[in-house]
C-alpha cells in the first residue's frame, strides 16, 4: 500500500521502518524541534509530516517501547488518524518520571502503525448469551 506523505519542512524524515517492512509493524515518528518534556508534563509534539490515510484504513500512533521504559509515553496511546485528516501528525507525549527530558530534533517519539479498520452500523436488538455473560472487570480473578 502507498501512503501520500507531505513534508512540512526540508529536513523532516519521513516515518521509517527500523529493520523493514517484513520485521517490524511500526514506522517511527521523530521530533520536528528540540522540546524539553519537563517532569509530569503532557505536551504535544510536532512532526513536520501530513498524511493520507486511504479509506479503510487508519494511522495507530504507538508508544516507542525505548522511551516507555524511561518513563515517556504516548499520553493516548494509541492516538488514532483518521483517513479523512489531513492536518499535521502530532504526537501526545506524556513524562511519567521526575527528570527533565530532552527531545532533540530528529529523536525518534513514537511509532506508526497503519491498520485496516471496517467501518459498523448498530443494529438495536436481543443479545446473544454467552458462558462469560456480563462478567467484566476482575471477574475471574485478581491473580
Amino acid at each position: 500500500m502507498t501512503v501520500k506523505v507531505r513534508k512540512l519542512r526540508d529536513n523532516v524524515q519521513l516515518p521509517q521502518y527500523a529493520h523493514g517492512a517484513s520485521e517490524d509493524a511500526g514506522m517511527d515518528l521523530r521530533c520536528l524541534e528540540d522540546e524539553v518534556l519537563n517532569p509530569g508534563q503532557i505536551q504535544v509534539i510536532s512532526t513536520g509530516l501530513k498524511v493520507e490515510i486511504p479509506t479503510g484504513f487508519m494511522g495507530e500512533v504507538r508508544s516507542r517501547s525505548g522511551l516507555a521504559c524511561e518513563g515517556i509515553v504516548v499520553n493516548n496511546s494509541p492516538g488514532t488518524i483518521d483517513p479523512g485528516y489531513r492536518g499535521e501528525v502530532k504526537v501526545i507525549l506524556h513524562n511519567q518520571t521526575v527528570f527533565p527530558k530532552l527531545l532533540k530534533r530528529g529523536d525518534r517519539i513514537a511509532q506508526l502503525v497503519v491498520v485496516a479498520y471496517e467501518a459498523v452500523e448498530w443494529e438495536e436488538a436481543e443479545l446473544s448469551s454467552t458462558v462469560r455473560g456480563a462478567g467484566g472487570q476482575g471477574s475471574t480473578g485478581v491473580i
